[in-house]
């Protein structure tokens, strides 16, 4: 989780960990997002490694732990709108979508990628992208403060 492929590889695992993490930091503090973080992490790995047991090339980078905070995100705050980069030819334009339209697109890409590219190698964990997103859906009942609601519309934080 500490070693990445490259400039752009740990560029976006942080830029989505900067988006997601810190709402879902909030809804757990700090001590338990650091374990709920790595928790994920594992999962995701034991999930790319259950899929593809015969892989030789060994898995670096966070996305697992990062797709965690994403579907913790998702039962959270679906309703939550994302500032999102929307390329029209030749227009760049911001436009605020509900997180679970932005993550069921991500999720949606991420299974796809999976099933396409499965055991053709590639270098992209895709099935530790999609397990830590269920890890972190499974383990947020469990790492969330009591008073968290889930669903809870479109509050970015919590006080």
């Amino acid at each position: 989780m500490f070693l990445h492929g490259g400039f752009l590889h740990v560029t976006g695992n942080m830029l989505y960990l900067w988006i997601f993490g810190n709402n879902v930091e909030d809804s757990m503090g700090p001590a338990r997002f650091i374990l709920f973080y790595f928790l994920c992490g594992t999962l995701a790995a034991f999930s790319h490694a259950f899929t593809d047991a015969s892989s030789m090339i060994p898995m670096i980078g966070a996305s697992g732990a990062v797709s965690g905070v994403l579907g913790a995100y998702l039962l959270l705050f679906p309703r939550a709108r994302v500032l999102t980069v929307v390329p029209l030819v030749f227009l760049i334009r911001t436009v605020e979508i509900p997180a679970m339209f932005v993550l069921g697109f991500w999720f949606l890409f991420q299974f796809l990628n999976a099933l396409v590219t499965s055991g053709q190698g590639g270098g992209i964990a895709w099935y530790a992208h999609l397990g830590g997103f269920a890890a972190g859906m499974m383990l947020i009942g469990i790492f969330k403060r009591k008073d968290v609601p889930f669903w809870g519309g479109r509050r970015y934080r919590y006080p």
